[in-house]
């Protein structure tokens, strides 16, 4: 009795004081509501918000195997030589200089001065030695070192790329049959092979394509007489200036040992072939008046009327006899191409075949994953008409067609972005990074464009490179080369030694 007179006492107490006992039951019930409404509505907006989109290029893949305690080198001087793949590789650079917001030694048009022999005032917002950090410089020039020193950093890497002269001449005929004045006059290549000397002039401009081109680009004389001294001379200049060169016929080898010697992830270089040419030739119609026509005279190839001159394909067909021939009258190239591919293969036994081998093979199936990730038809390229983004269709030269790509639709913003960098050709990617470096420069204003005919990509800055600066058709009369320019700024530029080129002499000489 005495316990329940206490129990109610209490309950009448905490009730009197504290409000009755219902109350209490429906604040917790109202709390207990709260929070579970609460906690299901943070269930519920997790499961309603999907996460954002994981490239393919931050996938660990993207990677690589480990190249230990290295540091990436972002010093780095490429020769671009001609039609050796070199588009590739300054694609790789383009990518990842744009990735890591380096400085690029950029031309005023589209080369650096060439064929003349570079010289520093050729490049871009240039000011005088070490005024200006650059860290990439690798379009199209003759090297010429000392020019070369005056833009680049002490700790420049350097490195190159060759091609068999035999591959390289069938090429170089059918990319350049119009531009040099000796492949326009043959037939066919196995014409020209027959007797070269009977095509070929030295004292004609645009003649150095016919005849070792990689010598010429290296900065050498590519007229010389042939002997092993001259040959053995040559290579030790390049030796002593380049670090590494690769071999364009063993592309993915050459990527393997170039990620090592650079410290670069896998995916810096994977990449899709560019600048590759359809076998069957093609018509260059109407091409005159577009912003193509301006690049072709900026690279000089002669258009006109709106079709390349000569009608008929050329010939590349050509016997083993021919193939020889070929090789004796690019001596020096092929010195160079055999020394050159010697001391490749010593670098890969160094490497270690087993791991080279394992290298490649992750390498290839990286660029099948990203081509099917990013490339339509397959991965396949296709013709250049037939890509419907006209600002990542390839610039046509020659008698064949220069293929590319086109990429997969629906693709998120951050792979639509890597996938475009590894595909996009080289003269609309050099617009983008002059527009991005330069941002000051004014585009030259599109001239009225008939259907059908492409536009200027969007920043593009069409400026004639030195060999054509003041020339007119009497070129081989006599007439000497001279250059007045003007920066991107408008500032006059100063010149530290002038190359002239005097086309009657007997073999083209440089002063």
């Amino acid at each position: 009795m005495l316990f329940r007179r206490r129990a109610r006492m209490l309950r009448g107490l905490v009730c009197g004081r504290m409000g009755p006992m219902w109350m209490w039951k429906a604040l917790l019930l109202f709390v207990v509501v709260a929070f579970a409404g609460q906690l299901l509505g943070v269930i519920f907006n997790k499961s309603s918000v999907s996460p954002a989109p994981r490239s393919v290029f931050s996938s660990p893949d993207a990677l690589g195997p480990s190249l230990g305690s290295c540091q990436p080198k972002t010093h780095i001087m490429f020769l671009k030589t001609h039609k050796t793949a070199s588009s590739t590789v300054l694609n790789m650079l383009y990518r990842f200089g744009e990735e890591h917001d380096l400085n690029f030694a950029l031309p005023l048009g589209y080369q650096l001065g060439y064929p003349l022999p570079f010289n520093a005032h050729r490049v871009k917002g240039y000011r005088g030695v070490k005024v200006v950090e650059f860290n990439i410089m690798a379009n199209h020039m003759r090297f010429n070192k000392p020019e070369v020193e005056k833009v680049m950093p002490d700790d420049t890497f350097y490195f190159s790329i060759i091609r068999e002269p035999v591959a390289m001449a069938e090429s170089s005929f059918a990319y350049y049959k119009e531009v040099a004045p000796a492949f326009r006059k043959a037939k066919g290549l196995g014409d020209f092979a027959d007797d070269p000397i009977k095509y070929y002039d030295p004292r004609l401009r645009n003649n150095h394509y016919a005849r070792n081109l990689l010598w010429f680009d290296f900065g050498l004389d590519h007229n010389a007489n042939f002997s092993v001294a001259t040959a053995q001379r040559g290579e030790t200049i390049i030796r002593q200036a380049f670090q590494l060169i690769l071999v364009s016929e063993y592309f993915d080898q050459s990527m393997i040992l170039l990620r090592h010697a650079l410290c670069w992830p896998l995916d810096a270089v994977v990449s899709f072939s560019l600048n590759a040419r359809q076998q069957k030739p093609r018509s260059l119609g109407g091409m005159s008046g577009s912003w193509v026509g301006k690049a072709a005279a900026a690279a000089g190839v002669s258009v006109r009327g709106g079709h390349a001159q000569g009608k008929s394909p050329p010939d590349l067909s050509l016997t083993e006899e021919q193939r020889e021939k070929l090789r004796q009258w690019n001596a020096l190239d092929w010195h160079l191409y055999t020394a050159f591919n010697q001391t490749f293969w010593e670098e890969i036994d160094r490497f270690g075949r087993a791991n080279m081998e394992r290298e490649v093979a992750l390498l290839r199936a990286r660029r099948l994953d990203l081509a099917q990730v990013c490339l339509r038809n397959g991965g396949k390229p296709i013709e250049a008409h037939r890509i419907r983004d006209k600002n990542i269709r390839p610039f046509q030269s020659g008698f064949v067609k220069i293929l590319g790509y086109e990429l997969q639709p629906g693709l998120d913003n951050t792979t639509r972005t890597a996938c475009l960098r590894m595909i996009r050709p080289e003269i609309q990617y050099k617009d983008v990074l002059d527009a991005k470096q330069f941002p000051r420069a004014q585009p030259v204003q599109n001239q009225p464009q008939s259907p059908g005919q492409q536009k200027v990509p969007s920043g593009a800055f069409f400026r004639p490179d030195s060999s054509r600066m003041g020339q007119r058709q009497g070129d081989e009369e006599g007439r000497t080369i001279k250059e007045e320019e003007r920066d991107w700024d408008g500032s006059r530029l100063k010149w530290s030694n002038h190359t002239n080129v005097r086309l009657r002499k007997k073999k083209l000489e440089a002063i």
